[in-house]
């Protein structure tokens, strides 16, 4: 993408740089955020996480390539990329216990100068995301945008280390039982309602049906950001 030979490395403040000369210049820069200037990303770690503060390393690069005008000339038009690693704590929807959620993220940004102009491009053309930059661009608040946007829709473990006591149950203890007595009065064993043994799966409704039906409708992440897609 980029029209430049070299690459001008250097360091740039992640807060507020000139996201215009950055990529005129073809620049790049690296750097490191952590989870606790990112206070969005961070209201989505549970407060048992063993780590609420993990690190997410990022590199930019900008460039810039030739497109044609509505006055027939060629400019130059700004481009941004961003690839970003880390890993954050995130709760099981399944258990409810924390687990290490992944990320790694690339991704190429148009830069336009005024939000009418990020209104005006095309949603899908070349699946390029477009954001409006400035000479005090906060690239932080871009790499925080991305994270919410990467999360999954239904946080889980790949293998969960056990089911949590009110999915086992029914969150609202209509299938609990009082193991203790293990009969009732009668000298009969304790059923839930509909007639079904506390351990039998046939009389309890499917714990995670809701969200298997609400992953087969959607299946992508959730989140939210500023940048038009």
């Amino acid at each position: 993408m980029s029209q430049h030979s070299g690459k001008a490395s250097g360091l740039i403040d992640p807060h507020a740089f000139d996201v215009f000369e950055f990529a005129r210049s073809g620049r790049q820069a690296a750097g490191a955020v952590r989870l606790s200037q990112l206070p969005r990303m961070l209201n989505e770690v549970p407060a048992g996480a063993p780590d609420r503060d993990t690190l997410f390393t990022w590199q930019a690069e900008g460039s810039t390539q030739p497109e044609l005008q509505d006055d027939g000339t060629e400019a130059a038009q700004p481009y941004l990329r961003l690839a970003l690693h880390g890993a954050a704590w995130l709760e099981c929807q399944r258990c409810l216990a924390p687990y290490e959620q992944p990320f790694d993220i690339e991704a190429a940004y148009r830069i336009v100068a005024t939000e009418a102009q990020a209104e005006e491009f095309p949603l899908d053309e070349e699946e390029l995301d477009v954001i409006v930059g400035s000479r005090q661009f906060d690239l932080v608040e871009l790499i925080e945008e991305e994270l919410l946007l990467s999360l999954p829709l239904v946080p889980k473990h790949e293998l969960c280390p056990e089911v949590h006591e009110s999915l086992v149950s029914g969150a609202a203890g209509e299938y609990a039982v009082d193991l203790a007595e293990g009969e009732d009065g009668d000298g009969d064993e304790l059923q839930s309602p509909g007639g079904a043994q506390p351990g039998d799966d046939a009389g309890k409704p499917n714990p995670f049906a809701a969200l298997e039906a609400l992953k087969r409708g959607d299946g992508g992440e959730g989140g939210d950001g500023g940048k038009k897609h």
